[in-house]
């Protein structure tokens, strides 16, 4: 961090100039959603849920429009107690926010200074540095040897100045995933005055009996918050709606900084019914638990790389041979109408992550990349 004698005088400056670091920040870019040419491309960039969502969702979002006038209840008390109920928590440890990338900006807010750092894997999802760098605290990125988070690695980098440990579990974009022994060992392992964040947006898809979402721990835990999303497994990416359970006083200090009617009513509403249609989720669960694995498997079979994934999507590794690079495989699948997602910008230039679709979805990838294999 630079000494304040040798900063630019911002006061005198000839039009308003953000605090520093601000501009040094790589914006986020999300996965591609269309193609010049293609007028209706199978998007497989954002991991969305390819059944769409709840059709009580949906029912609950269109009885909204009646109410488009009122302001949302600040607390969101009907998805308060719903998730309260469904989970057993304490409905006063919940927080709500724009999407779960809202409670990581929040957590960092609120406990980040100049001069602190996070900790976070090296392929860890992009919304936790953009919101350390913001604070002006620094990101150390611990490796992830076979792109998996790996205990001792995050917990070499930690030190006093150390304010949050963010984990995907499973992660972004690797699909990757620590047991619940692993998660433990960390926590116990941390200083207690270092927040530990589960980030767990693709928990609902993990099928291992070792894994947990980490929902235990943070009952009687001072410093774990766990976030959820709707976005994934309920199909309700557009309306952005995140929580996060959290001790008692985290849960304050968030709530003082969020900004009120951050989720809006058709979202709350929405969320509360999606929440009640087990069916929905069970269909969901069930097309992952049978075409992930033959996604994988096609694409190993093919001479490529898939990572094996616990998430809703499959991360895939490409030679660095040209003609048969990612880049030049994401753009011969564009040119079919297929949008799969690019991850150089999480330093993995050689891979893919392809969302899992339904079962034409599945073959019409497959069918391409054997194409574009076989040159």
């Amino acid at each position: 961090m630079p000494d304040a004698a040798d900063l630019p005088d911002r006061a005198h400056a000839a039009r308003p100039t953000p605090k520093p670091g601000v501009l040094d920040i790589a914006p986020y870019v999300p996965g591609k959603a269309r193609v010049e040419g293609v007028a209706e491309p199978l998007k497989l960039s954002a991991n969305e849920n390819v059944l769409g969502s709840s059709p009580l969702a949906r029912a609950a979002f269109a009885e909204a429009a009646d109410s488009l006038h009122v302001y949302p209840d600040g607390r969101a008390t009907p998805l308060r107690e719903a998730i309260a109920a469904r989970f057993r928590l304490e409905p006063e440890r919940l927080v709500f926010g724009c999407g779960s990338d809202e409670i990581f900006q929040l957590v960092n807010q609120a406990f980040l200074e100049p001069g602190d750092n996070i900790v976070q894997g090296r392929y860890g999802f992009g919304a936790y540095a953009i919101g350390a760098r913001a604070c002006q605290a620094e990101v150390r990125m611990a490796p992830e040897p076979g792109y998996r988070i790996d205990v001792d690695e995050l917990l070499a980098l930690v030190d006093e100045r150390t304010r949050v440990v963010f984990v995907a579990n499973p992660g972004n974009p690797t699909g990757t995933y620590i047991d619940g022994e692993a998660v433990r060992r960390l926590h116990a392992a941390l200083p207690p005055s270092v927040v530990l964040v589960l980030d767990g947006a693709y928990a609902e898809f993990v099928d291992d009996p070792a894994f947990e979402d980490g929902m235990d721990l943070a009952r009687t835990a001072e410093n774990v918050v766990i976030t959820r999303t709707f976005s994934k497994l309920h199909g309700l990416a557009a309306l952005r709606v995140g929580w996060a359970y959290a001790p008692a006083a985290v849960a304050d200090a968030l709530d003082r900084i969020r900004l009120p009617f951050n989720v809006s009513v058709p979202a709350q509403l929405a969320a509360v019914a999606a929440l009640s249609d087990e069916d929905f989720q069970a269909r969901s669960l069930e097309l992952m638990a049978r075409w992930r694995p033959w996604l994988a498997q096609q694409l190993g079979g093919l001479g490529l790389e898939p990572v094996p994934s616990a998430a809703n999507f499959v991360l895939v590794g490409f030679p660095a041979t040209p003609g048969r690079t990612a880049a030049e495989a994401a753009a011969f699948l564009e040119r079919r109408g297929l949008i799969v997602r690019g991850v150089a910008g999480y330093g993995l230039p050689d891979h893919l992550r392809i969302t899992v679709g339904l079962e034409a979805h599945n073959r019409a990838v497959v069918e391409a990349l054997t194409e574009f294999m076989r040159g």
